[in-house]
């Protein structure tokens, strides 16, 4: 059942955006008096589930759920129908509009999407306010790196100043703003330390930890849960104990308890609880992988939120300054996959792999968010150059702006047979690899 809420919440999504993202192009047209000939949500490859003429175009569902497309009237576009380009061009035809009606057209589809984005977060912010976490608050004590944080480093107890030379007040987004930063600046023991991380360092990191490689500096050490016959069970841990320290030395934060029986592996440690207000001492032998086999209580604080409240008028403007700042990191993860020594493009995520982050009961929150974040990122995605994506029908059209010179059906029939083989190898590859990490998880 659970499942079946992620994949739903995906679809519905999906569904949404396609529908929009296609009505963009749709309107454009027939603003140009260009013929719409059909409508599709999903690819019909072979055959539709659904379908109905109404007027000139034909409207259906497909059976692929990848995308959907409006075929134009006089256009060579994901369909590959080249019969009609053999005649001499109609009036309702797409290649018999201006340059610059085509290019308007093009870019129609991206543009709803950005709108939408925009739309959406104008709702939520007035709905639910601005949630986040704040920076500030989450490192009051400093923050907490796992194995490859240290590696590439970092520091237990580092604040982080500044990256690339400002400062984030968003955790969520400071700890992306690190993997795609160069430099880093952070306070250690009153002073300020530069931590340069090379291409290498972030493949290291999203290989291994991914976000969770930095976490807030947890005081104290409560044991939320022991793993059954682990080697913290066999020691006589219990949940409600409190970790005070580890062979004698006590220890205010997680991370010293951690990095201490790190340290010890295949070793025995002493760890020192609290227990009913009594203190004792637990003999427990660490595994060669560092590990004992208990988790620690939740570092999830309502205190590290920040909620800022709008009405429906002062949400517009951080509405669209929130879209306009997703389009930059857009920008910035593209490039971070661009280049391959970050191994970031082995972290690109097909609609399978986003179904399995959504969340497993219905949060329309959480929803509609997401769906205003995936509108920009579609919208991205669709401006990117490639023949086959609307970029790359935009682009063949400004070098016609600026040349006085049309790409010829045939040169342009290649072009997009080339474009979409590209993109079908790249999706294969990623839904291949998302279907694998499925099956073996």
């Amino acid at each position: 059942m659970d499942t079946l809420t992620q994949i739903a919440q995906l679809v519905l999504m999906l569904s949404i955006l396609v529908v929009l993202h296609e009505f963009g192009h749709y309107i454009t047209a027939k603003m140009f008096k260009v013929r719409v000939e059909k409508f599709y949500l999903f690819m019909d490859a072979g055959f539709s589930l659904l379908k109905k003429k109404i007027g000139e175009t034909e409207w259906g569902i497909g059976w692929l759920p990848l995308g959907g497309y409006v075929k134009l009237s006089g256009m060579i576009d994901e369909s590959m129908d080249t019969d009609q380009m053999k005649s001499e061009p109609k009036p309702w035809e797409f290649r018999s509009k201006p340059a610059w009606q085509r290019l308007i057209i093009m870019l129609g589809g991206i543009i709803v999407n950005v709108l939408l984005a925009w739309f959406i977060y104008t709702v939520v912010y007035a709905t639910y306010g601005k949630n986040y976490v704040s920076t500030q608050k989450i490192q009051e004590n400093g923050l907490a790196f796992g194995e490859t944080g240290h590696n590439v480093g970092f520091e237990n107890g580092d604040k982080i100043l500044s990256v690339d030379g400002k400062y984030q007040e968003r955790f969520d987004r400071m700890i992306l703003d690190v993997l795609l930063a160069d430099n880093v600046v952070v306070e250690r023991d009153g002073k300020e330390v530069n931590v340069e991380l090379t291409d290498e360092d972030k493949n290291e990191i999203l290989d291994k930890e991914g976000r969770n490689f930095i976490r807030p500096r947890i005081t104290g050490t409560t044991v939320d849960s022991v793993v059954v016959g682990s080697n913290a069970a066999k020691a006589g841990l219990k949940k409600g104990d409190r970790i005070m320290g580890v062979n004698g030395t006590n220890m205010l934060y997680f991370d010293q308890i951690a990095d201490a029986i790190t340290a010890n592996k295949g070793e025995s440690v002493v760890l020192n609880i609290k227990r009913d207000g009594q203190e004792i001492a637990l003999n427990a032998n660490v595994t060669k992988e560092g590990k004992l086999g208990f988790n620690p209580m939740s570092s999830d604080k309502p205190e590290y939120l920040v909620t800022e409240k709008y009405n429906f008028f002062t949400a517009i403007p951080k509405a669209m300054e929130e879209s306009y700042f997703l389009l930059v990191y857009n920008v910035k993860q593209f490039k971070l996959i661009l280049r391959p020594s970050t191994g970031a493009y082995k972290h690109v995520k097909s609609p399978v792999g986003i179904a399995t982050i959504m969340p497993t009961t219905w949060d329309w929150e959480f929803f509609w968010r997401f769906t205003a974040l995936f509108s920009i990122g579609l919208a991205f995605m669709n401006l990117l150059p490639i023949p086959g994506l609307d970029g790359g029908h935009a682009i063949f059209t400004i070098a016609e702006m600026i040349t006085g010179r049309r790409l010829g059906d045939k040169a342009a029939g290649v072009v997009q047979t080339v474009g979409m083989v590209i993109l079908l190898t790249l999706m294969a590859l990623v839904f291949g690899k998302d279907i694998y990490q499925l099956i073996v998880k």
